[in-house]
């Protein structure tokens, strides 16, 4: 889609700042919007994009500069205020809640009223027709949100944002819980909003959707704005990439190295199931391996991590760890195993947000730190310190609430904590999602590090390519069966995708 260079953009930012304590999180960033384009926000974690859309939704005040929105500054002091001037905004972070309906949740805030009475069933038509326009009309306008799949709750924060009218929607990495199918929907939806006139920021760290649905780019680095307003056609992957972290960067995956075949499995995995969710699922890994599970979003790969992490009881079958079989339904006994587990949704599953970093990594290592049931709190600190230099944690504060780090940030916290625990068996459920292109190479590093020095791997996620380059072997997962187990480099992705389907069908 090529956009004309149109008289005046919709919205401007100019020169916004924002201080937190000890920190200067924008410094004079500038973004101009265009009606009905989409224009990409680029950079790395901790670059100041969730801040400069929290600025633009009215969550955060801007300590300097202007919004001008047709020319005319505006000060939007609140969401509602966004909202009312035509800017609506789609977290990363699900926000939806869980205990209200689909429909209550789209129309939360705006409920449509007359004379003071709800109209609930014209709620209800009004949300079948938003869920049918992005593809999703099975979905059911009564459905408790809660009951959904990660997927499942995106298309309803977009549908909310949908029900504004807004002018501009901001969009925060939305194909994060999506599998190939449902992003090929996300993108023809937002190309029918900007054919419409409708202005589309979208933030992702994946430089290949940038190329498939972008129009122009702005790239922030280190809270300032190092380019703007770039044509995604005229720009390199490379040059976007020493823009965002001001080095080249190979994108590339670090080498397999060669497993004896004599070592025995460290995790053995035999006829797990989870009733209604996956069945008789066996595998092994070695000590050194790391073992890939490739599926789309809903076949049953994340659930297969949380039972044997024991944060699911399974219904039939066996978890070991060097040949000791362990208690189902039970995480003390798997962490005890030596087993650890980085969730999907690191925020809701696998932080504590409001504590300090040093707490949120020895979390599941206590009883190291207690003598005489008295906490040695310098011992604990050392110990998180010396893995907040080790992964180049930014910022390298322990006593920095976990909620105030990036998504990079924090599942660089998630897998500190694991490293203090030393853990023989680590399952990672998408463990670069919402990480920028920097620091995903130095998660590969990592993950080689720990598997060189010992560790068992297994690695979930929706990015076909990455579990390719990342693992040893593949297993293949479709609905809630293995439909394929061997070496990684005998397989590619359309052989994988091709298994999917078939296992689908079946």
């Amino acid at each position: 889609m090529v956009i004309a260079d149109p008289a005046r953009p919709f919205l401007q930012m100019r020169g916004i700042v924002k201080l937190f304590p000890g920190a200067r999180a924008l410094d004079g960033v500038d973004l101009d919007i265009r009606p009905g384009e989409v224009h990409c926000l680029l950079g790395q974690n901790g670059a100041g994009k969730s801040t400069l859309i929290k600025v633009l939704s009215g969550a955060h005040q801007p300590d300097a500069g202007e919004i001008l929105i047709d020319g005319e500054r505006v000060t939007l002091s609140h969401p509602v205020a966004a909202l009312r001037h035509g800017v609506a905004t789609m977290y990363q972070e699900l926000d939806v809640v869980d205990g209200l309906t689909v429909a209550e949740n789209i129309y939360l805030g705006h409920e449509l009223a007359t004379a003071g009475f709800s109209q609930r069933r014209i709620s209800r038509q009004h949300t079948h027709k938003l869920l049918s326009r992005l593809g999703h009309g099975d979905i059911s306008p009564h459905q408790e949100v809660g009951r959904l799949s990660a997927a499942g709750k995106q298309v309803v924060s977009m549908a909310r944002a949908l029900s504004h009218d807004a002018r501009v929607i901001v969009m925060d990495e939305p194909s994060a819980v999506l599998d190939s199918e449902e992003v090929a929907n996300l993108f023809r939806v937002v190309r029918e909003l900007a054919a419409a006139g409708v202005a589309v920021v979208y933030i992702s760290h994946r430089l290949e959707e940038i190329r498939q649905i972008g129009d122009r780019i702005t790239v922030l680095k280190d809270g300032r704005t190092v380019a703007s307003g770039l044509s995604v056609a005229d720009t390199s992957t490379s040059e976007l990439i020493r823009l965002m972290t001001g080095r080249t960067v190979e994108h590339v995956f670090p080498a397999r190295p060669a497993i004896p075949a004599d070592r025995r499995p460290l995790l053995r995995v035999e006829g797990l199931a989870l009733r209604g969710v996956f069945s008789d699922v066996s595998f092994e890994v070695r000590p050194g391996e790391v073992v890939g599970l490739a599926g789309l979003v809903g076949s049953g790969r994340s659930e297969i991590l949380e039972t044997i992490f024991g944060a699911r009881r399974a219904t039939a079958g066996r978890v070991e760890v060097d040949e000791v079989q362990l208690r189902s339904g039970s995480v003390p006994t798997a962490v005890r195993a030596g087993i650890g587990l980085c969730p999907e949704e690191r925020k809701s599953q696998g932080l504590l947000l409001d504590e300090p970093i040093y707490r949120n990594i020895t979390l599941s290592t206590f009883s190291r730190f207690a003598h005489a049931a008295l906490l040695d709190e310098r011992t604990e600190r050392a110990a998180a310190s010396t893995q907040i230099t080790a992964l180049d944690l930014r910022p390298a504060d322990p006593d920095r609430p976990a909620r105030t780090l990036s998504g990079g940030n924090q599942q660089k916290v998630l897998l500190a904590r694991w490293l203090v625990h030393g853990c023989r068996v680590l399952l990672l459920d998408e463990p670069t999602r919402g990480v920028d292109v920097g620091a995903r190479s130095e998660i590969y590093a990592l993950i080689r590090e720990l598997s060189a020095a010992g560790a068992a791997v297994v690695v979930v996620s929706s990015e076909i390519d990455e579990v390719l380059g990342l693992s040893d072997r593949v297993l293949v997962v479709s609905e809630g069966r293995i439909v394929h187990s061997g070496p990684a480099a005998e397989i590619d992705e359309h052989r994988v995708l091709d298994l999917v389907m078939e296992g689908s069908a079946a």
